[in-house]
């Protein structure tokens, strides 16, 4: 059989894709393979000419795994309708069926995927969009953990050599200052750095200047975005989030429509539903809240949302009213009232993203639900009692037993 026959006959296709080639097998509608090849992706032109060649609209299933992005993009452009698998489940899949790992037979077990019922192995296919905002937000991130390597450095050669100061942040105005003045003469209250020590701190003070720098950057084309989106500008007005948060949720969430505008979904995929592995009696010596929250999900997510709870406790208000309550006042298990807090504020990052509202400190009563009430104060009881009581007897009026008749 001829290579373009084998194409005629296939309806679905599995990519085991590494870093310089991809396994690819090919099946027909009844699930037999008829096909085997090896794609190469070091020649991005050969690769593109081989892709062509392949049937258009065919379902081409490739793993959630590190590197999918641009292969996914060619293979698009070339008009294969690629569709994204869950490693972990496609793992348990692999598992369950008894079979050993190999680039053929992982290829072979994903081109069965379409075959499935249910589309339980797929997940959401990121669009190039989208990748581009989370580069940016990964990529300040990387360079924050840069940035707190080079100040523990510094840190460092302050302990070993015995420089001590009264600031409260050494990389403060006074402390840059301290700094520079030690970088440049070497010497210190307690005497003179050694030349290697003096080199050390020169070179860890000049990397923290330019990841700064870096950061810098980052930080206008973030401000710039956030004038120009609407959305980042509704989300970065919740308590707790910011500039760099509100980009964090864009980038990381993508689309709110893929949970179904449902924020119990959106809480388990940010690692904030609770999990129960509860099995045989009711153990009541342990709370529901105590159990674990969840270990596979975005976990970038859940440090934003967890990053954005602290503010929003410090901000107050009915945020620190939470809190207070789960933690019995900030005195006992302050992490459950910060995941409190970061559960409410999903649900409240996902009613503001599909209502395209803005935030309000008291959320609005829902539609056919009776408006909620304020109590009177008590002066404004007794001006009601005063303004219905009779003229100098402060009885009510009219009286409430009728006159007498004569």
């Amino acid at each position: 059989m001829s290579q373009q026959d084998c194409y005629v006959k296939v309806a679905a296709m599995g990519l085991d894709v590494h870093y310089k080639f991809s396994s690819v097998t090919m099946r027909d509608a009844q699930g037999r393979v008829v096909g085997r090849e090896r794609l190469e992706h070091a020649d991005r032109q050969a690769l593109r000419e081989r892709l062509a060649s392949w049937p258009k609209g065919v379902p081409a299933v490739v793993e959630a795994s590190f590197g999918w992005g641009w292969l996914s993009d060619e293979m698009t452009a070339a008009g294969l309708d690629v569709q994204l698998s869950n490693c972990y489940k496609v793992e348990k899949m692999r598992q369950a069926r008894g079979l050993c790992k190999t680039n053929k037979k992982d290829a072979d077990l994903l081109s069965m995927l379409p075959r499935e019922a249910e589309p339980w192995w797929k997940v959401w296919l990121v669009p190039p969009e989208v990748r581009e905002q989370r580069e940016w937000m990964r990529y300040r991130a990387d360079l924050v953990g840069v940035q707190t390597q080079a100040k523990s450095r510094i840190c460092a050669v302050f302990h070993r050599h015995g420089i001590f100061h009264d600031f409260s942040d050494l990389f403060g105005g006074k402390g840059r200052a301290l700094l520079t003045e030690l970088c440049r003469q070497g010497q210190h209250a307690g005497g003179v750095l050694a030349p290697g020590a003096l080199t050390a701190l020169r070179g860890h003070v000049r990397l923290l200047d330019h990841v700064r720098t870096q950061l810098a950057e980052v930080a206008r084309k973030l401000r710039n975005d956030l004038q120009h989106d609407e959305l980042t500008r509704r989300l970065a007005g919740i308590p707790g989030f910011g500039l760099i948060l509100s980009h964090v949720l864009k980038s990381e969430i993508g689309q709110i429509e893929r949970f179904g505008g449902n924020h119990n979904r959106l809480a388990c995929y940010s690692l904030l539903g609770p999990k129960a592995e509860d099995t045989g009696e009711e153990d009541p010596s342990k709370s529901p809240l105590g159990r674990h929250l969840g270990r596979r999900g975005n976990r970038t997510l859940k440090w934003a949302f967890i990053e954005a709870a602290h503010g929003a406790v410090r901000h107050g208000g009915r945020w620190r009213a939470m809190f207070d309550r789960v933690t019995k006042g900030g005195k006992m298990d302050r992490n459950r009232g910060y995941i409190r807090v970061a559960r409410e504020l999903v649900a409240v990052v996902t009613a503001i993203w599909k209502n395209g509202t803005t935030y309000q400190e008291t959320p609005p009563s829902r539609p056919g639900s009776p408006k909620a009430s304020v109590a009177p104060s008590r002066r404004e009881l007794l001006e009601k009692f005063m303004s219905n009581t009779r003229s100098g007897t402060g009885q009510p009026y009219p009286p409430m037993v009728p006159a007498a008749k004569a």
